[in-house]
């Protein structure tokens, strides 16, 4: 029977901001300022006309900027001024090219006010998206930290791009009847579809494979069943690189490496890097005539498991080096597991400098938690 998993932590709530409109005391300030400036401008240019000219930027930029109802606002103070030129003055410029102006200006408010209104329709549509995004991450990748009976595991995960909230980086832990199953995984091209098949048959063989070989022969073939699925509809097909650990009582730990970035072993005085076979990611199963091979190496309980994805080693400096991560494991290792991954996170971009990320990161530890009893 398996045992009962532990109660994950909330994620945090994200949120996407919209663009603040002004308050109305501010954007009434603002339009009297400019036109000051533009009336200024004009009668130095001696052409009363250059003050209609002039001000027809302000509906654009409050198209930009503002509410419905304070671009309206805007759009009437021009046409206010406008129409009052056009009656008023600019008798030194030639009635066709007044009536020509004050269409254009007319046509331009028309514009502004059709801008604004789709801007805020498209910022209420992305708000709606985001929240649906928020509830979809808290799906395919559960909050962390995450417990089990055997281990604690800690991390951090930042996609690529800031309006995405899930990317091409996976992570999952599942407690069985068999010890803690750890899935950390990396999916080529960053497909959505491709990550929701390797975590949902993760979930679902975690509980029913008894061993590691099975395990991943069963996420192998839901990504080949993913692979067929969109091939027949003419999209591109995906590989996913995964590492796959068990951890149970035993002071040791089994794992499966499947071309993925391989784990990082911290004792207290010493960084390692445990020996794993390097077999071929899921859905590239049957190039390759070799077995899936199962490791083992030690892990006590005084000593920190760290995994990745490439996005951290591959994070590159002004010069093209690649991030050296077990140098900055020995100088950042001493930290408490709760703590390394976000800075490591943080070492990585400051590493880096000012070259934007290539790809999404994802950085966690693995510790075993104490039990009464255990030997």
């Amino acid at each position: 029977m398996s045992r009962p998993p532990r109660q994950h932590s909330a994620a945090p709530t994200a949120s996407r901001e919209t663009v603040q409109p002004p308050r109305t005391g501010q954007l009434l300030l603002g339009m009297v300022t400019v036109t000051l400036l533009v009336a200024l401008i004009g009668s130095l240019a001696n052409s009363v006309m250059a003050l209609v000219g002039l001000l027809v930027f302000l509906p654009a930029a409050a198209a930009a900027l503002c509410t419905v109802r304070q671009t309206a606002l805007v759009c009437a103070w021009t046409a206010l001024l406008g129409s009052t030129t056009f009656l008023t003055g600019g008798s030194d410029v030639a009635l066709a090219d007044r009536v020509l102006l004050l269409v254009l200006t007319a046509c331009l408010i028309a514009a502004s006010l059709y801008a604004c209104r789709r801007r805020i329709h498209r910022e209420h549509t992305m708000v709606r998206l985001h929240s649906a995004a928020v509830a979809m991450q808290q799906q395919i990748l559960r909050p962390l930290p995450l417990l089990t009976e055997d281990v604690r595991v800690a991390g951090v995960y930042e996609p690529v791009q800031e309006d995405r909230l899930v990317g091409g980086d996976i992570y999952d832990v599942v407690e069985s009847a068999w010890g803690t199953r750890v899935l950390i995984g990396d999916v080529q091209g960053k497909g959505l579809a491709a990550a929701f098949a390797v975590i949902g048959s993760f979930r679902e063989a975690a509980h029913r494979e008894p061993t590691l070989t099975a395990l991943v022969d069963a996420l192998d073939a839901s990504v080949t069943r993913h692979n067929s699925s969109v091939a027949r509809d003419g999209d591109d097909e995906r590989f996913v690189t995964v590492l796959v650990l068990n951890i149970d009582a035993r002071d040791e730990v089994q794992a499966v490496n499947c071309g993925h970035v391989p784990p990082q072993l911290i004792a207290a005085h010493s960084v390692t890097t445990p020996p794993l076979d390097n077999g071929v990611p899921l859905g590239l199963a049957a190039l390759t005539t070799e077995p899936v091979r199962v490791g083992r190496f030690p892990f006590p309980g005084d000593t920190t498991l760290l995994l990745s994805t490439d996005g951290l080693t591959e994070s590159r400096a002004a010069d093209g080096a690649f991030y050296p991560l077990p140098d900055r494991l020995a100088a950042l290792g001493t930290l408490p597991p709760s703590d390394l991954p976000r800075a490591l996170q943080q070492d990585a971009h400051a590493y880096a400098g000012k070259t934007s990320p290539h790809d999404d990161i994802a950085i966690l530890t693995v510790r075993r938690r104490q039990r009464l009893g255990r030997q």
